[in-house]
């Protein structure tokens, strides 16, 4: 293996063949990028992942040769052609003379503020965004190499390895990234799917669907120059099996993409408009499966970085929190069924606490009415608001919408296959009876845990709490006035637990009754 040359380390601008005014080195786990005012030179890591080797120089100029090849097929003028990168007393040039130390692949750069995910997090992207890029694939996919050596990518065979292999590498991060319950699921859906319709696959590969396509069509891949024209850049050159089969798993992977960005109804009219465009009138049928596959991909991305203690601990934390999004939005198109769970009880008794340690063991969105309440009147989360029972931002209008809105919340998010935990007092049947009806629409029963605990912890509990950092505001007359208020619940799937007790007894008897 080449020694790791850090190249934003050794690189200035004095190391190129013309004046820039930007200048700067990003890098990912495979490249470093070098960014100018008007052109891009990307230099490929020699590292070896199993599913990519560039560790000789050979290898490394061989895949920016096939870099450049494989993605002029559809933005050919954006890539300019692979360049050698020299050495000269202990300096290094870009396109300079002399003996190659390194290659790169250079690029014009792209529009200023056009990439797709930026637009997407801007909320910019709009039905004209999309027709371009549809009115760029469908040529694209009808003019790509196909035939015995591609057609293979698209055997049940290779998409069962595929599909395999994602699950082998995924299986330290249950109990992490994803519960066991949404694992087994995805794996069984997945082992059902190619079990059982095995002639619908080999109908794909007999009506040419099995294309050397793109291999990597999200929205980190798309460029906007405004309107005028779309840029659909950096397909898989590393690895034939990533990059060949099916067209349906590429599309699948950007209208996944639109749909974690929620953006769902984007994602549809995508779909719809490239089936009018190519006539695939059975794309449908195998959209739901490799949008399932594509989201466990990027989820079991995401746990690699995770797992990469060389990455900074923020970032790990993030790749993670993305990583469980991905695999339950591939739970939701395995049909997965997702759960809610609701901690209630009166202030003071511990609801907040135990939901919280719960959520070390079951990623899931977590909902708090007080967190909601002062989101929703555009307070500060941890500024106390003491008030009488029932005054201040704790009127009864006022709780209404907390719990209109917690429950809207709920249901965004089970819609997108996410386990949710609702922290609220709940003290009154009614918003448990509305809770009940939006959910029972959506197929989901919700579980209800009710914690209680005796008067004097809950008292001790409420004042230590007043000198901390808490969303909470209530104080022990509120628990008093709840008290007397307090509509007891008759609900099936109740849980009632003391939670003076240890919290690992608590949390034993809370996982076993949840079974997230």
């Amino acid at each position: 293996m080449g020694a790791m040359i850090h190249w934003d380390k050794v690189l200035t601008r004095e190391s190129l063949p013309f004046k820039t005014e930007e200048f700067y080195v990003v890098q990912t786990h495979i490249s470093y990028v070098v960014i100018t005012d008007k052109v891009v030179y990307k230099i490929k890591k020699p590292v070896n992942f199993g599913f990519l080797d560039f560790t000789t120089l050979d290898k490394r100029r061989y895949y920016c040769e096939q870099e450049v090849i494989l993605n002029r097929r559809l933005c050919g003028d954006l890539y300019l052609g692979v360049v050698g990168i020299t050495k000269s007393d202990d300096l290094y040039f870009v396109e300079g003379e002399g003996e190659v130390v390194e290659y790169a692949v250079k690029m014009r750069k792209l529009p200023t503020g056009g990439m797709m995910k930026d637009l997407l997090t801007r909320g910019e992207i709009s039905h004209a965004h999309l027709d371009l890029i549809v009115q760029s694939l469908v040529p694209f996919y009808k003019e790509a190499e196909t035939g015995e050596r591609v057609n293979y990518y698209g055997t049940i065979e290779i998409i069962t390895y595929n599909c395999e292999e994602n699950f082998s590498q995924t299986r330290d991060f249950i109990g992490k990234a994803l519960t066991e319950r949404k694992y087994k699921h995805i794996v069984n859906f997945t082992r059902d799917f190619l079990a059982n319709q095995k002639d619908l696959f080999n109908s794909r590969i007999e009506k040419g669907f099995i294309r050397d396509g793109h291999g990597d069509l999200y929205s980190a891949n798309i460029c906007f120059d405004n309107l005028k024209r779309v840029y659909i850049f950096d397909c898989i050159e590393f690895n034939e099996r990533f990059r060949c089969g099916d067209v349906a798993s590429d599309l699948a992977f950007l209208a996944m993409d639109l749909d974690f960005h929620r953006f769902r109804e984007l994602s549809r009219y995508f779909i719809h408009k490239y089936m009018e465009e190519s006539n695939d009138q059975d794309l449908l049928k195998v959209l739901d499966f490799y949008k399932c596959y594509r989201a466990y991909v990027r989820g079991k991305i995401g746990c690699f970085t995770y797992a990469d203690e060389g990455v900074p601990i923020e970032e790990r934390r993030r790749a993670l929190e993305t990583a469980q999004r991905y695999f339950d939005l591939a739970f939701h198109y395995a049909g997965g069924k997702p759960k809610v769970a609701v901690f209630m009880g009166l202030s003071g008794t511990g609801k907040t606490t135990l939901a919280r340690n719960f959520l070390e063991f079951a990623p899931a969105v977590y909902i708090s009415s007080d967190i909601t309440r002062k989101k929703l009147l555009g307070l500060e989360p941890e500024v106390h608001y003491y008030a009488e029972f029932e005054k201040g931002i704790y009127t009864p209008e006022i709780t209404e919408k907390t719990y209109r809105k917690m429950i809207e919340y709920a249901l965004e998010e089970i819609s997108y296959g996410r386990d949710v935990i609702l922290d609220a007092t709940f003290k009154e049947g009614r918003y448990r009876e509305v809770l009940k009806e939006v959910l029972r629409e959506a197929g989901v029963t919700p579980l209800w845990i009710l914690c209680k605990a005796p008067e004097e912890v809950i008292k001790d509990r409420i004042f230590r709490r007043t000198k901390e950092k808490t969303v909470s505001d209530a104080l022990f007359e509120t628990y008093l006035s709840q008290k007397r208020t307090f509509e007891n619940p008759t609900e099936e799937n109740l849980l009632e637990v003391d939670t003076s007790l240890p919290m690992q007894d608590i949390l034993v008897k809370v996982r076993g009754f949840l079974q997230f």
